[in-house]
């Protein structure tokens, strides 16, 4: 603990987490984090492989393996490459909860762009979109606290990016999370996901004003593309009812290394979010949920980047002030 002695009162304050991720936590508490960590991996491990047994899933089975395995050993080369360049020692834990903690977060990204991307037969595609996710975590940073913070979601980041520059790729079908199954698990499936979910962020992630703005600003911009272009309301609205969806708003949008912790900044990043999809969908842009996510993403980025800026600015300023202070006080105890 670091203590600060002002004139009127004693301030003691938290030293800054290891993890820098921690900084987007309720308390910053670790136990959250892990346990949210485990649960999205595990749910992604789970649902991968009932998806290429059961479910549906239209790549071949070769590919999460190969998303997986890229997204890992860029974590790897990446984090020797900034222990070599910083002089720390690497996160890696000594033990295997350690070691799979740390791979974990590539392995989440892996499974997400190998789940979501569909390149027909090749693989490049997936391996530059799971290698691009996670070197955007350090491409591309804004200022937290005293250190720096990757602001796009990487999976998100990487799998728009490959969008853009191949057009051959496509989109998964929202359909295929649910293609083999029929009856009541059309509902089951999507049920969980979207039950465990939200206990997710309503226990640890403290995402839940997120999620619920988002869903919000959905409904609100659906009933005005209604509205202005008369087309039928549930046209809009039919999206919300995939597992597609599902798994985009409640483990894409809110993931809490890229998103306010702030129930305003949260509520506003949701809304935003909502509100430009819309834009999108009336501008008839394709891969709309990627490209907004993405754009809001920057646009937060850079937010923080000036906000640190006139911060820092300010403090500048304030510095020969105070001086100027100290030298009045000292004549005049002279």
């Amino acid at each position: 603990m670091a203590t600060q002695t002002t004139n009127q009162r004693t301030i003691t304050q938290k030293p800054e987490p290891a993890i820098a991720t921690l900084n987007f936590y309720p308390n910053k508490d670790a136990r959250r984090r892990t346990f949210a960590l485990w649960y999205f991996g595990v749910l992604m491990i789970v649902l991968n492989v009932l998806g290429h047994t059961v479910l549906g899933f239209e790549q071949a089975w070769i590919t999460p393996f190969i998303a997986v395995g890229s997204a890992c050993a860029a974590q790897l080369a990446l984090e020797l490459a900034d222990c070599w360049a910083t002089g720390r020692k690497p996160r890696i834990g000594n033990d295997l909860f350690g070691v799979m903690s740390f791979f974990m977060p590539a392995m989440i990204t892996g499974f997400a762009c190998g789940m979501l991307l569909f390149p027909n037969e090749k693989f490049m595609p997936v391996v530059f979109a799971a290698v691009l996710s996670i070197a955007s975590k350090l491409l591309f940073r804004a200022p937290v606290g005293n250190r720096t913070q990757h602001f796009f979601n990487p999976s998100n980041f990487g799998i728009t990016i490959t969008l853009l520059l191949f057009p051959f790729v496509g989109m998964s079908p929202p359909y295929h999370f649910t293609e083999n199954v029929t009856g009541v698990w059309d509902w089951v499936v999507p049920g969980v996901i979207l039950f465990t979910g939200i206990l997710i962020h309503g226990f640890c992630t403290g995402r839940l004003p997120l999620v619920l703005a988002w869903l919000g600003g959905f409904v609100l911009q659906a009933v005005a593309r209604h509205f202005i272009f008369g087309v039928p309301l549930l046209v809009p609205l039919v999206p919300m009812t995939s597992a597609a969806f599902i798994l985009f708003t409640l483990y894409m949008i809110p993931d809490p290394a890229t998103t306010p912790i702030k129930v305003r900044g949260q509520i506003a990043f949701g809304l935003a979010v909502a509100l430009i999809y819309g834009f999108s969908q009336a501008m008839h842009m394709v891969f709309g949920l990627f490209l907004v996510l993405t754009f809001v993403s920057l646009v937060r980025g850079v937010a923080l980047t000036i906000m640190a800026a006139h911060s820092r600015n300010s403090e500048l300023e304030a510095i020969p002030e105070s001086a100027t202070k100290l030298a009045s006080q000292a004549g005049v105890a002279q």
